[in-house]
Protein backbone atom coordinates (compact mmCIF):
# COMPACT_ATOMS: atom_id res chain seq x y z
CA UNK A 1 0.00 0.00 0.00
CA UNK A 2 2.95 2.37 0.51
CA UNK A 3 4.52 1.47 -2.44
CA UNK A 4 1.33 2.01 -4.67
CA UNK A 5 0.56 5.64 -2.51
CA UNK A 6 3.97 6.95 -3.30
CA UNK A 7 3.62 5.52 -7.13
CA UNK A 8 0.40 7.14 -7.10
CA UNK A 9 1.63 10.67 -6.16
CA UNK A 10 4.92 11.35 -8.52
CA UNK A 11 1.77 10.88 -11.22
CA UNK A 12 -0.53 13.58 -9.84
CA UNK A 13 -0.25 16.98 -10.60
CA UNK A 14 -0.06 19.34 -8.24
CA UNK A 15 -3.57 21.47 -8.26
CA UNK A 16 -2.45 25.23 -9.59
CA UNK A 17 -2.99 28.20 -7.46
CA UNK A 18 -5.76 30.62 -8.59
CA UNK A 19 -4.27 34.02 -9.46
CA UNK A 20 -5.05 37.40 -7.02
CA UNK A 21 -6.22 39.96 -8.96
CA UNK A 22 -4.49 42.35 -6.54
CA UNK A 23 -1.25 40.26 -6.73
CA UNK A 24 1.61 43.08 -7.65
CA UNK A 25 4.36 41.37 -9.96
CA UNK A 26 7.00 39.40 -8.40
CA UNK A 27 4.89 38.82 -5.18
CA UNK A 28 4.10 35.69 -3.35
CA UNK A 29 0.91 34.87 -2.36
CA UNK A 30 2.01 34.80 0.65
CA UNK A 31 2.58 38.51 0.62
CA UNK A 32 -0.83 39.23 0.15
CA UNK A 33 -3.34 39.90 3.82
CA UNK A 34 -6.28 37.82 3.06
CA UNK A 35 -9.18 39.23 5.11
CA UNK A 36 -12.13 36.72 6.60
CA UNK A 37 -15.26 38.16 5.65
CA UNK A 38 -17.26 35.91 7.09
CA UNK A 39 -16.67 37.16 10.51
CA UNK A 40 -18.56 40.51 10.08
CA UNK A 41 -22.19 41.28 7.78
CA UNK A 42 -20.49 44.18 6.29
CA UNK A 43 -17.67 42.25 5.12
CA UNK A 44 -20.15 39.48 3.74
CA UNK A 45 -22.11 42.15 2.10
CA UNK A 46 -18.85 44.10 0.42
CA UNK A 47 -18.00 40.79 -1.02
CA UNK A 48 -20.97 39.86 -2.18
CA UNK A 49 -21.16 43.52 -4.25
CA UNK A 50 -17.86 42.74 -5.17
CA UNK A 51 -18.99 39.47 -6.80
CA UNK A 52 -21.78 40.66 -8.39
CA UNK A 53 -20.01 44.15 -9.89
CA UNK A 54 -17.76 41.31 -11.60
CA UNK A 55 -20.44 39.04 -13.28
CA UNK A 56 -22.13 42.04 -14.45
CA UNK A 57 -20.65 41.81 -17.65
CA UNK A 58 -21.41 38.81 -18.52
CA UNK A 59 -24.68 38.53 -17.03
CA UNK A 60 -27.41 39.34 -20.35
CA UNK A 61 -29.73 42.39 -19.88
CA UNK A 62 -33.27 41.94 -20.08
CA UNK A 63 -33.89 42.37 -23.62
CA UNK A 64 -30.76 39.70 -24.16
CA UNK A 65 -32.52 37.61 -21.46
CA UNK A 66 -36.18 37.38 -23.72
CA UNK A 67 -36.81 34.73 -25.63
CA UNK A 68 -37.08 36.34 -29.79
CA UNK A 69 -40.61 35.17 -29.25
CA UNK A 70 -41.27 37.58 -26.63
CA UNK A 71 -39.02 40.43 -28.30
CA UNK A 72 -41.11 40.17 -31.32
CA UNK A 73 -44.01 40.34 -29.66
CA UNK A 74 -43.31 43.62 -27.47
CA UNK A 75 -42.41 45.02 -30.93
CA UNK A 76 -45.77 44.29 -32.25
CA UNK A 77 -47.96 45.59 -29.66
CA UNK A 78 -45.44 49.08 -29.56
CA UNK A 79 -46.05 49.12 -33.59
CA UNK A 80 -49.74 48.15 -33.56
CA UNK A 81 -50.63 50.41 -30.63
CA UNK A 82 -54.18 48.90 -29.73
CA UNK A 83 -54.69 51.30 -27.23
CA UNK A 84 -55.25 53.80 -29.81
CA UNK A 85 -53.60 56.45 -28.15
CA UNK A 86 -51.45 59.42 -29.48
CA UNK A 87 -47.76 58.37 -29.27
CA UNK A 88 -46.28 59.70 -32.68
CA UNK A 89 -46.40 63.75 -31.75
CA UNK A 90 -48.98 65.60 -34.33
CA UNK A 91 -47.37 68.73 -36.27
CA UNK A 92 -49.41 71.94 -35.52
CA UNK A 93 -49.79 72.44 -39.52
CA UNK A 94 -50.41 69.70 -42.38
CA UNK A 95 -47.25 68.50 -43.91
CA UNK A 96 -47.98 68.09 -47.42
CA UNK A 97 -45.35 65.39 -48.54
CA UNK A 98 -44.32 64.24 -51.88
CA UNK A 99 -42.37 61.03 -52.25
CA UNK A 100 -40.47 61.04 -55.30
CA UNK A 101 -37.92 59.37 -57.51
CA UNK A 102 -37.49 58.86 -61.27
CA UNK A 103 -35.48 55.51 -60.89
CA UNK A 104 -38.57 52.84 -60.57
CA UNK A 105 -37.79 49.95 -57.60
CA UNK A 106 -36.40 51.77 -54.68
CA UNK A 107 -38.98 51.67 -52.51
CA UNK A 108 -41.42 54.92 -53.27
CA UNK A 109 -44.72 53.38 -52.93
CA UNK A 110 -43.47 50.87 -50.40
CA UNK A 111 -42.36 53.59 -47.88
CA UNK A 112 -45.58 55.78 -48.73
CA UNK A 113 -48.41 52.63 -47.66
CA UNK A 114 -45.66 51.87 -44.26
CA UNK A 115 -45.23 55.43 -42.83
CA UNK A 116 -48.78 55.96 -43.62
CA UNK A 117 -50.41 53.55 -41.81
CA UNK A 118 -46.94 53.79 -39.33
CA UNK A 119 -48.39 57.22 -38.16
CA UNK A 120 -51.96 56.61 -38.37
CA UNK A 121 -51.75 53.86 -36.14
CA UNK A 122 -50.16 56.21 -33.51
CA UNK A 123 -52.70 59.13 -33.48
CA UNK A 124 -52.04 60.99 -36.51
CA UNK A 125 -54.60 61.75 -39.64
CA UNK A 126 -53.51 60.73 -42.75
CA UNK A 127 -54.52 61.23 -46.50
CA UNK A 128 -52.58 58.95 -49.16
CA UNK A 129 -53.04 60.46 -52.91
CA UNK A 130 -51.88 57.48 -55.23
CA UNK A 131 -50.45 59.51 -58.22
CA UNK A 132 -48.89 56.21 -59.66
CA UNK A 133 -50.71 54.71 -63.06
CA UNK A 134 -50.22 51.84 -61.65
CA UNK A 135 -51.94 52.04 -58.47
CA UNK A 136 -49.67 50.07 -56.23
CA UNK A 137 -50.62 52.13 -53.10
CA UNK A 138 -53.91 51.76 -53.43
CA UNK A 139 -53.32 48.15 -53.85
CA UNK A 140 -50.99 48.47 -50.46
CA UNK A 141 -53.75 49.71 -48.67
CA UNK A 142 -56.25 47.20 -49.69
CA UNK A 143 -58.62 50.06 -51.77
CA UNK A 144 -60.61 49.50 -54.62
CA UNK A 145 -58.88 50.59 -57.44
CA UNK A 146 -60.69 48.74 -60.74
CA UNK A 147 -62.17 50.65 -63.74
CA UNK A 148 -65.14 52.93 -63.07
CA UNK A 149 -63.94 53.85 -59.28
CA UNK A 150 -63.70 57.51 -58.66
CA UNK A 151 -59.85 58.57 -58.49
CA UNK A 152 -57.46 61.19 -58.81
CA UNK A 153 -57.72 61.03 -61.96
CA UNK A 154 -61.12 62.60 -61.85
CA UNK A 155 -60.20 65.11 -59.58
CA UNK A 156 -57.04 66.57 -62.42
CA UNK A 157 -58.93 66.30 -65.38
CA UNK A 158 -62.62 66.74 -64.32
CA UNK A 159 -62.04 68.85 -61.09
CA UNK A 160 -63.85 66.34 -59.16
CA UNK A 161 -63.61 67.49 -55.35
CA UNK A 162 -60.76 65.33 -53.32
CA UNK A 163 -63.74 64.20 -50.52
CA UNK A 164 -65.70 62.64 -53.29
CA UNK A 165 -63.12 60.47 -54.21
CA UNK A 166 -61.32 59.65 -50.78
CA UNK A 167 -61.84 56.54 -49.46
CA UNK A 168 -61.41 55.24 -45.70
CA UNK A 169 -58.63 52.22 -45.27
CA UNK A 170 -60.45 49.61 -43.78
CA UNK A 171 -59.16 48.27 -40.47
CA UNK A 172 -57.11 51.96 -39.66
CA UNK A 173 -59.03 54.88 -38.52
CA UNK A 174 -56.97 57.82 -39.22
CA UNK A 175 -56.25 56.86 -42.50
CA UNK A 176 -57.80 57.66 -46.26
CA UNK A 177 -56.06 56.82 -49.70
CA UNK A 178 -57.27 58.42 -52.81
CA UNK A 179 -56.99 55.47 -55.12
CA UNK A 180 -55.43 55.59 -58.69
CA UNK A 181 -57.16 53.82 -61.73
CA UNK A 182 -55.68 52.99 -65.03
CA UNK A 183 -57.02 56.45 -66.71
CA UNK A 184 -54.57 57.99 -64.73
CA UNK A 185 -51.95 56.45 -67.56
CA UNK A 186 -53.93 58.88 -69.80
CA UNK A 187 -54.02 61.88 -67.80
CA UNK A 188 -50.12 63.02 -68.48
CA UNK A 189 -51.35 63.72 -72.56
CA UNK A 190 -54.83 64.98 -71.30
CA UNK A 191 -52.86 67.79 -69.01
CA UNK A 192 -51.25 69.67 -71.81
CA UNK A 193 -54.02 71.51 -73.13
CA UNK A 194 -55.49 72.12 -69.44
CA UNK A 195 -55.53 75.64 -67.79
CA UNK A 196 -52.91 75.33 -64.85
CA UNK A 197 -52.00 71.90 -65.57
CA UNK A 198 -49.31 71.71 -62.57
CA UNK A 199 -51.15 73.07 -60.15
CA UNK A 200 -54.37 70.84 -60.39
CA UNK A 201 -53.58 68.72 -57.68
CA UNK A 202 -52.44 71.51 -55.23
CA UNK A 203 -55.78 72.84 -55.26
CA UNK A 204 -57.83 69.77 -54.84
CA UNK A 205 -55.59 69.43 -52.09
CA UNK A 206 -56.28 73.28 -50.68
CA UNK A 207 -60.04 72.73 -51.27
CA UNK A 208 -60.12 69.55 -48.98
CA UNK A 209 -61.95 70.19 -45.77
CA UNK A 210 -60.81 67.59 -43.06
CA UNK A 211 -57.97 68.50 -41.77
CA UNK A 212 -55.31 66.11 -41.92
CA UNK A 213 -51.78 65.61 -40.28
CA UNK A 214 -49.82 64.34 -43.08
CA UNK A 215 -50.56 63.75 -46.51
CA UNK A 216 -48.25 61.51 -48.91
CA UNK A 217 -48.42 61.49 -52.83
CA UNK A 218 -47.29 58.68 -54.23
CA UNK A 219 -45.62 59.70 -57.38
CA UNK A 220 -44.74 57.91 -60.69
CA UNK A 221 -41.47 56.65 -61.31
CA UNK A 222 -40.94 59.45 -63.85
CA UNK A 223 -40.42 63.27 -64.26
CA UNK A 224 -43.54 63.48 -66.38
CA UNK A 225 -46.71 66.32 -65.55
CA UNK A 226 -48.04 64.14 -62.89
CA UNK A 227 -44.79 64.49 -60.87
CA UNK A 228 -44.60 68.32 -61.33
CA UNK A 229 -48.23 68.28 -59.76
CA UNK A 230 -46.84 66.46 -56.86
CA UNK A 231 -43.86 68.72 -56.56
CA UNK A 232 -46.50 71.76 -56.81
CA UNK A 233 -48.70 70.36 -54.35
CA UNK A 234 -46.26 69.49 -51.91
CA UNK A 235 -43.97 71.25 -48.90
CA UNK A 236 -42.08 68.78 -48.48
CA UNK A 237 -39.81 66.22 -50.71
CA UNK A 238 -38.88 62.57 -49.15
CA UNK A 239 -36.45 60.82 -51.79
CA UNK A 240 -36.15 56.87 -50.93
CA UNK A 241 -32.78 55.99 -52.23
CA UNK A 242 -31.95 52.51 -52.73
CA UNK A 243 -28.58 51.80 -51.36
CA UNK A 244 -27.10 50.54 -55.17
CA UNK A 245 -25.10 52.75 -57.21
CA UNK A 246 -27.97 53.12 -59.90
CA UNK A 247 -30.02 54.92 -57.44
CA UNK A 248 -27.61 57.38 -56.95
CA UNK A 249 -26.86 57.87 -60.61
CA UNK A 250 -30.48 59.65 -61.33
CA UNK A 251 -30.76 61.67 -58.28
CA UNK A 252 -28.78 64.92 -59.77
CA UNK A 253 -31.47 64.96 -62.01
CA UNK A 254 -34.37 64.91 -59.66
CA UNK A 255 -32.50 67.54 -57.64
CA UNK A 256 -32.28 69.43 -60.78
CA UNK A 257 -35.85 69.18 -61.39
CA UNK A 258 -36.54 69.90 -57.85
CA UNK A 259 -35.00 72.96 -57.96
CA UNK A 260 -36.36 74.23 -61.10
CA UNK A 261 -40.09 74.14 -60.03
CA UNK A 262 -39.09 75.96 -56.51
CA UNK A 263 -37.68 78.54 -58.68
CA UNK A 264 -40.87 78.75 -60.99
CA UNK A 265 -43.68 77.29 -59.36
CA UNK A 266 -43.49 76.10 -55.72
CA UNK A 267 -40.91 78.32 -53.69
CA UNK A 268 -41.38 76.94 -50.21
CA UNK A 269 -40.79 73.19 -51.83
CA UNK A 270 -37.81 71.82 -49.29
CA UNK A 271 -35.72 68.16 -50.19
CA UNK A 272 -36.51 67.60 -46.50
CA UNK A 273 -35.96 63.83 -46.05
CA UNK A 274 -34.12 60.87 -47.29
CA UNK A 275 -34.47 57.01 -46.55
CA UNK A 276 -32.19 54.54 -47.36
CA UNK A 277 -34.21 51.14 -48.42
CA UNK A 278 -33.19 48.27 -49.60
CA UNK A 279 -29.89 47.69 -47.56
CA UNK A 280 -27.91 44.65 -47.36
CA UNK A 281 -25.59 45.07 -44.52
CA UNK A 282 -23.90 42.11 -46.09
CA UNK A 283 -22.48 43.90 -48.98
CA UNK A 284 -19.67 46.81 -49.23
CA UNK A 285 -21.50 48.49 -51.66
CA UNK A 286 -24.67 49.40 -49.26
CA UNK A 287 -21.99 50.76 -46.64
CA UNK A 288 -20.26 52.97 -49.31
CA UNK A 289 -23.78 54.16 -51.16
CA UNK A 290 -24.76 55.07 -46.89
CA UNK A 291 -21.81 57.06 -46.66
CA UNK A 292 -21.81 58.97 -49.72
CA UNK A 293 -25.34 60.03 -48.85
CA UNK A 294 -25.02 60.94 -45.57
CA UNK A 295 -21.65 62.92 -46.47
CA UNK A 296 -23.87 64.94 -49.32
CA UNK A 297 -27.56 65.30 -47.45
CA UNK A 298 -26.15 65.28 -43.55
CA UNK A 299 -29.09 65.57 -41.49
CA UNK A 300 -31.70 64.94 -44.17
CA UNK A 301 -31.23 61.55 -44.05
CA UNK A 302 -33.15 59.54 -41.38
CA UNK A 303 -31.03 57.73 -38.90
CA UNK A 304 -33.48 55.09 -39.76
CA UNK A 305 -32.24 52.29 -42.48
CA UNK A 306 -34.70 50.17 -44.00
CA UNK A 307 -33.39 46.56 -44.73
CA UNK A 308 -34.10 43.79 -47.40
CA UNK A 309 -36.80 41.98 -45.50
CA UNK A 310 -38.78 39.48 -47.40
CA UNK A 311 -41.69 40.42 -45.46
CA UNK A 312 -42.15 43.58 -46.57
CA UNK A 313 -42.70 42.11 -50.29
CA UNK A 314 -45.16 39.26 -49.17
CA UNK A 315 -47.40 42.24 -47.62
CA UNK A 316 -48.93 43.68 -50.64
CA UNK A 317 -49.91 40.53 -52.14
CA UNK A 318 -52.02 39.94 -48.90
CA UNK A 319 -53.41 43.81 -49.46
CA UNK A 320 -51.46 45.27 -46.05
CA UNK A 321 -48.55 46.67 -45.39
CA UNK A 322 -45.80 45.27 -43.26
CA UNK A 323 -46.95 47.31 -40.12
CA UNK A 324 -50.23 45.04 -39.85
CA UNK A 325 -49.19 41.52 -41.89
CA UNK A 326 -46.03 41.19 -39.61
CA UNK A 327 -45.60 43.93 -36.85
CA UNK A 328 -42.69 41.90 -35.09
CA UNK A 329 -40.55 41.53 -38.18
CA UNK A 330 -37.57 43.84 -38.56
CA UNK A 331 -38.95 45.83 -41.85
CA UNK A 332 -42.05 46.66 -39.85
CA UNK A 333 -39.52 47.89 -37.10
CA UNK A 334 -37.79 49.79 -39.28
CA UNK A 335 -40.74 52.09 -40.86
CA UNK A 336 -41.67 52.58 -37.60
CA UNK A 337 -38.57 53.74 -36.65
CA UNK A 338 -38.54 55.99 -39.33
CA UNK A 339 -42.09 57.57 -38.87
CA UNK A 340 -41.03 57.82 -35.96
CA UNK A 341 -38.09 59.86 -36.72
CA UNK A 342 -39.74 61.96 -39.08
CA UNK A 343 -42.54 62.88 -36.77
CA UNK A 344 -40.35 64.16 -34.32
CA UNK A 345 -38.15 66.35 -36.70
CA UNK A 346 -41.89 67.98 -37.73
CA UNK A 347 -42.26 68.73 -33.89
CA UNK A 348 -39.10 70.57 -34.13
CA UNK A 349 -39.33 72.10 -37.50
CA UNK A 350 -42.91 73.21 -38.12
CA UNK A 351 -43.59 73.77 -41.54
CA UNK A 352 -46.46 76.06 -43.28
CA UNK A 353 -49.25 74.52 -43.64
CA UNK A 354 -52.04 74.82 -46.69
CA UNK A 355 -55.12 75.44 -44.67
Amino acid sequence: MRRNASTLARFESPVPQQPIPDSVPGSTPESVPVTDTSASPAGSHGAAAAKAAYVSRETPTREEDDPPLAMEAMRAVQILNPSGEVTMPRPERTRVMCVANQKGGVGKTTTTVNLAVALALHGNRVLVVDLDPQGNASTGLNVPHHTGVPDVYDCLINSVPLEEVAQGVEGIPNLWCVPATIDLAGAEIELVSVVARESRLSRAIDAYPGQFDYVFIDCPPSLGLLTVNALVAAQEVLIPIQCEYYALEGLNQLINNINLVRQHLNPKLDVSTILLTMYDRRTRLADAVEQDVRNHFGDKVLQAVIPRNVRVSEAPSYGQSVMTYDPGSRGATSYFEAAQEIAERGVKEPVNRNA
